[in-house]
C-alpha cells in the first residue's frame, strides 16, 4: 500500500511538471503569434506587451527546473522516468529561447513600425505559422511519446529554411537596387532569421523527445 501511494505521488509529480511544459509552451505559441501581428499590423503596443510577456517565461523556466532538480533529488528515478525528467530540463530551455527570438523579434518590429513600409509582409508571416505548429507539434509528440510526430516536426524545419532562405534573396535584391532601404532590410531579415532559429529549437524538442522515446539520438541524422 505504501509503495502504490508512493508510485501515485510520483506520477502526480511528473504530471505536474507536464502541465507547466504545456502551459509555457502555449504561452510561447501567444508570444509568436503575437511577435508577428505586431510587425504586420503595425501594432507598436502590442510589440511592447509582447517583449514585457517574455518575463512570465523566464519565470516558469525557473519554477519547472526547480520542480524537475527536486523530482531528481527525491525519488531519484531511472529509465524512462529520468529521460522524461531531463528532457523537460532541455525543452524548458528551448522554451525560453523561444520567448527571447520572439522578444527580439518584437524589438525589430517596433522599429519598423516608425519607418514606411518596404515591402508587404507575405512569407513571414506563413514561416511564423510553420514555426508555431512546429512548436505545438513537438510538445504534442512529448506528451503522447509520439515519436512519428515528433520525426515529422524536424522533417518540417525544412520548409522554413527555405522560407528564410528566399526571404533573404529577395532582400538582398532590394538593398541593391535601393541602398536607402538597406536599414529596414536589415531588420527584416533578423526578424526573419529569428523565425528561423525559433524553428530550430523546435527541431531540439522533437529529437530530445524521439531520445526519451526510443533512447537513441537522432541529432543531425533525419534528412
Amino acid at each position: 500500500m505504501e509503495r502504490e501511494h508512493f508510485s501515485r505521488q510520483f506520477d502526480n509529480e511528473l504530471n505536474q511538471i507536464r502541465e507547466k511544459l504545456l502551459e509555457m509552451g502555449g504561452k510561447v505559441e501567444a508570444m509568436i503569434a503575437n511577435a508577428m501581428k505586431s510587425l504586420v499590423e503595425r501594432d507598436t503596443e502590442l510589440a511592447e506587451r509582447t517583449i514585457a510577456f517574455d518575463h512570465e517565461i523566464n519565470t516558469l523556466e525557473m519554477v519547472i527546473d526547480e520542480k524537475c532538480l527536486e523530482v531528481l533529488a527525491r525519488r531519484q528515478p531511472a529509465a524512462r522516468d529520468l529521460r522524461f525528467i531531463t528532457l523537460a530540463l532541455k525543452i524548458v530551455t528551448d522554451l525560453e529561447r523561444i520567448g527571447d527570438q520572439c522578444a527580439n523579434i518584437c524589438k525589430r518590429a517596433r522599429e519598423l513600425n516608425q519607418e514606411p513600409s518596404l515591402k508587404p509582409y507575405i512569407d513571414l508571416p506563413r514561416m511564423a505559422q510553420a514555426a508555431s505548429d512546429m512548436v505545438k507539434e513537438a510538445l504534442d509528440a512529448f506528451v503522447r511519446g509520439d515519436d512519428a510526430l515528433a520525426i515529422k516536426v524536424c522533417q518540417d524545419d525544412q520548409c522554413v529554411d527555405e522560407l528564410n532562405e528566399q526571404i533573404q534573396r529577395e532582400l538582398l535584391t532590394f538593398m541593391m537596387g535601393d541602398p536607402k532601404c538597406i536599414s529596414r532590410a536589415m531588420k527584416i531579415i533578423q526578424v526573419s532569421k529569428g523565425l528561423e532559429r525559433i524553428a530550430d529549437h523546435a527541431t531540439n524538442i522533437a529529437e530530445m523527445v524521439i531520445f526519451m522515446i526510443k533512447g537513441k539520438d537522432i541529432r543531425h541524422t533525419i534528412a
